[in-house]
This record gives C-alpha cells, sequence and structure tokens, in this order.
C-alpha cells in the first residue's frame, strides 16, 4: 500500500493520457451514461471485455509505449 501511494502523484491536466481498462487493458473505454460526468460517480464500460465499474486506469501516452515490445 506504501509503494502505491508513493506512486501516485498529482499531474497538470495538460499531459495526455490514455484509459485503459483494468481487466483487459484495453483503451476502448467509454462513460456508462452522459449523466455520469456531473450527476452520478463515473462508471465505465469496457467495450472489449464488458468490464463495468468506477475503476480504471489512466496512462501517460509516454508509460503506454514504454512497456511495449518494439517488434
Amino acid at each position: 500500500m506504501g509503494e502505491l501511494l508513493r506512486k501516485i502523484k498529482w499531474s497538470p491536466p495538460d499531459r495526455s493520457k490514455i484509459l485503459l481498462c483494468p481487466r483487459c487493458e484495453s483503451p476502448n473505454i467509454e462513460l456508462s451514461s452522459k449523466f455520469d460526468s456531473w450527476l452520478m460517480p463515473k462508471r465505465y464500460i469496457c467495450r472489449d471485455c464488458g468490464y463495468t465499474g468506477p475503476i480504471i486506469l489512466e496512462v501517460y501516452e509516454k508509460e503506454e509505449r514504454k512497456g511495449k515490445d518494439p517488434g
């Protein structure tokens, strides 16, 4: 838990982020309804594996590319 808290940091909103599904790591993520952004807590839906929930992975573009094999 302590290591996780050390990795969490505030970042300015101008950096580009990719939203990924926590189950299948697909970027095919959407909000479950248009009211999720202001009226209700955010719930995301993965169109690939069917995951529905409030937890989502936010990865910066550079970090996403770093983990991929160059081949």
